[in-house]
This record gives structure tokens, sequence and C-alpha cells, in this order.
């Protein structure tokens, strides 16, 4: 008998793939929520006078940007391949430890009582430390998934780890405004008021690191009933990793097309939610309870549709028709906001259905077209140079956003400014947009003029 045969069948059994995903899915929820947990509250940096913190819109706007920051300083790109020379289980232990120390440091910066500039920086080395841990885990997780469902319906299990996590920006948006009550104007949001979200993402990072624990024994063991070698010494020569690699991936067209479509993209969505209340709120006459459901709808979209849409791709392929459909719709949804007419919800509630539907679309379809252009071994390598580069508009985004709003908004409460502020942003967005829909048009192109890649195909057997 085999060693295989003897084993606990763990690679080939379904409900241990499933069980894997259910400890997978709960850090990426917690950073999600973390990440998010300001987004719903953005309205109130806008009158640093009413917080004993201090911060103002460009403040807020400059610590969003510091998740982002140590990614585009090559941390991305280093560690993706450190994935793939040691392993996503004790690379991946790593950097879940570093998302839950970054949210710590932020957490204590928050209390601190620091003056405003002192705070701010600390929260923002949190933020980078927090942004670096948080990407790799992702990077982990969505390598995992590859690896435990291939030849199953690895885009229905993407699908389920997106929607899942989004759970986790749908919780903070809700959750934040209730836990950080809204004020009457004149009185003060206290430090420990203003961090009450931090400590509620901080416990759920912790229980996340926890279930992280269990899949690392959860892998060893995959490993071991697959006849995984499990040192670097036991790997064909073929199969191991090289530096040359990543030029070798830097240099692949259909993946460079799928990176600038995911930088572009998803700086129209997540840098949006970072500051959708202060959009919504003045381009659609709304309160901030309406406007903190209407923002939410995001994510509740995305946890509906993307696993459906990720069957759909499994089942029927089309992915590149997939992905410039969702990158047209959130153009759509874009102009919608910047475009119609003033003080009327229903086209805020039409706008953020656009960018839902498409939010599911196109990562439901991008993820799993990956390992059908990058060799498997290089993997960690491909995804983290995707988000090396998506990570470049997540720096820089959120700091021209914030900056219009700290501009042109001088006198809190005037409507017009803030109206005016909101709709400049939302060119930001348009422009994007644009750039998206363009470069999912020449990803088409690309897959039919090579279908031997069967980017288009159906991936279930």
């Amino acid at each position: 008998m085999t060693l295989k045969s003897n084993s606990t069948g763990i690679s080939k059994s379904k409900a241990a793939c499933w069980a894997a995903l259910a400890c997978l899915v709960v850090p990426m929820f917690a950073s999600y929520f973390f990440d998010d947990m300001f987004s719903t509250l953005s309205h109130i940096f806008q009158n640093p006078a009413m917080l004993e913190l201090g911060w103002n819109s460009a403040d807020y706007g400059f610590y969003a940007g510091g998740y982002s920051f140590l990614c585009v300083c090559g941390g991305l790109v280093i560690c993706g391949v450190l994935l793939d020379m040691f392993g996503v289980r004790l690379v991946g232990s790593i950097f879940v430890g570093l998302m839950v120390l970054g949210a710590v440091i932020v957490f204590a910066a928050l209390v601190s009582g620091l003056p405003p500039e002192s705070s701010l920086t600390i929260a923002y080395i949190g933020c980078m430390i927090f942004g670096l841990g948080s990407e790799i885990a992702g990077v982990a997780v969505t390598r995992s998934i590859a690896k435990w469902f291939k030849g199953r319906n690895v885009a229905l299990a993407m699908g389920l780890q997106l929607s899942i996590a989004r759970l986790g920006t749908a919780a903070a948006f809700l959750l934040a405004p209730v836990i950080v009550a809204q004020k009457p104007a004149g009185e003060i949001y206290g430090l420990m008021e203003t961090a009450r979200p931090a400590m509620v993402g901080l416990g759920l990072l912790l229980a996340g690191g926890i279930l992280w624990g269990i899949f690392v024994a959860m892998d060893a063991a995959f490993d071991k009933d697959a006849g995984i070698p499990v040192s670097r010494g036991e790997v064909k020569e073929e199969d191991r990793f090289r530096f040359s690699d990543i030029l070798k991936v830097l240099t692949n067209p259909r993946f460079l097309m799928i990176a600038f479509l995911c930088v572009f993209f998803y700086c129209c969505i997540i840098s949006f939610k970072k500051f959708g209340t202060s959009i919504v709120i003045p381009r659609f006459g709304m309160d901030v309870d309406s406007a903190k459901w209407m923002i939410t709808m995001i994510p509740f979209f995305t946890v509906v549709f993307t696993p459906l849409f990720g069957a759909l791709v499994d089942k029927a392929g089309k992915a590149t028709g997939w992905m410039l459909l969702g990158a047209f719709l959130v153009l759509a949804a874009h102009v919608t906001m910047a475009f119609a007419p003033q003080g009327i919800p229903f086209y805020g509630y039409l706008a953020i259905s656009l960018l839902g539907i498409g939010y599911s679309l196109v990562p439901s379809a991008m993820w799993p077209t990956v390992p059908k252009i990058v060799p498997e071994r290089n993997l960690g390598t491909a995804y983290s140079l995707v988000y090396w580069i998506q990570n470049m508009g997540m720096l820089v985004v959120p700091i021209f956003v914030g900056r219009i709003f700290r501009d042109m908004v001088t006198e809190a409460g005037n409507k017009s400014q803030e109206i005016a502020a909101a709709v400049n942003a939302e060119f930001i967005f348009i422009g994007l947009g644009t750039a998206a829909v363009a470069v999912a048009v020449s990803l088409i192109l690309s897959s039919r003029r090579h279908p031997e890649l069967r980017i288009d195909m159906p991936d279930k057997k």
C-alpha cells in the first residue's frame, strides 16, 4: 500500500476543502472590516473641531493611503517571491501576524491622546504594517484556494471567499455609525468613541488568526496526503522558483492587462468606499443613516452575486466578456453619481446597484484567470505583482480625493461646497473607470488571438 492510500484522504475530500475555505475566509472578513471601519464615518473628518482626534479629511485620506505604502515600495513583490519559495504556511502565518500587529498600532494611535500630527504618523505606520500583512495574507488565501480547489469549482470557491470577506466591509459600514453615534453640532467625538470600530476590528483579527492556525495544520495534512514535498530540496529542477520568473511574469502581456484592469477597477470601488458618505450625502440629499445603508448595498450585492457569477464562469466560461461588462457597469455607476439630477436618492440607489453588480462580475472572472496564464509555481509571485500594481493606485487615489474635500469644503455645512467637492471627486473615478473598460476590451482581443490559453473556456470538470 502506498503512503497516499494509507492517508486520511484530505486532499480528495470535498468536506475538507470547504472546511479549509471556512478557515480562510475569517481572516479576510476581519481584514475587510478593519480596512473599511471609517468609510461610513468619512464625513466626520470634514469638521476636525468636532474630533478630539483632530484629523481632517486630508489626514484621513493620507491615513487610508498608508495601507498601500509598503506594498508599493516592493513589499508585495518580495513577499510574493517568499510565498513561492517557502510556502503559504510559513509566510502566510508571518503576515497574518503582521496584520494583527498593524491593527494594534492603529488602535493605540487612536486612543493615545497625542497631537493630531503624532497620532496620524503612528496610525499611518500601523496602517502600512496592516496593509502589507493583509495583502500578503490575501495572496496566501487566494493561492491556497487555487491549490485546494484545483480541478473543482475554483471560481465558485474564490467567489465565496470574496463575498464573505466583503461581508466584513458591510459589517463595518453598518456597525461603525452605530458604535460611533452621530453627535449634534457642537459636541465632541472622544478618542475612545472614535476608536471603537478599531477595537471591534482588532477582536475579529485575533479570531481570524486562530482559524488561520487551524488551516495551517490542515494544509500540512493535505500536502502529506497528496505526496507534495515539504522542502525545496525534493522539488524537481523544472519546478523550482527562479528570480528570472518575475521578469517572465511582468513581460506576459495578458498578465499586464489583468494587473492594469485590477488597479483601475478596484480604485473605482475601494477608494470610492473610503469617501462614500461624503459623496452620496450632498449629491442625493440624504441623511447619515440613509447614506450608510446606501453604501452598504455594495458589499451586500457582492455577497449575493459573486458566488453566482463565479459558478457561471466555472460552467460557461467567457471570463473576458464578464470583465468588460463589470467594468462598464462601474463606469456607468460613477457617471450617474456625477451627472444625475441633484438631490434625488433614486439615482444614488441606481448607481450603487450598478457598482455592486460590477464589483461582483470582474473579480469572479479575473482572479481565476491568473492560473491560466501563469505557471502554478509562480502563482504567489503573480498574485503579489497584481496586488502591487493595484496598490499603486490605492496609495495615491485616496490622497487626491481627500485633498479635494479639504480644499473645496472650507465651511462646515456649506452644501454647495460639499456638492462641488463630491462631483469633482467623481471625475477621478470616471477617468479610472474609462481606463478599466479600455483594458477589458484589450483583454478580450488578446484572448481571441490566443485561444490556446483557454481564458474564456469553462473551468468546471
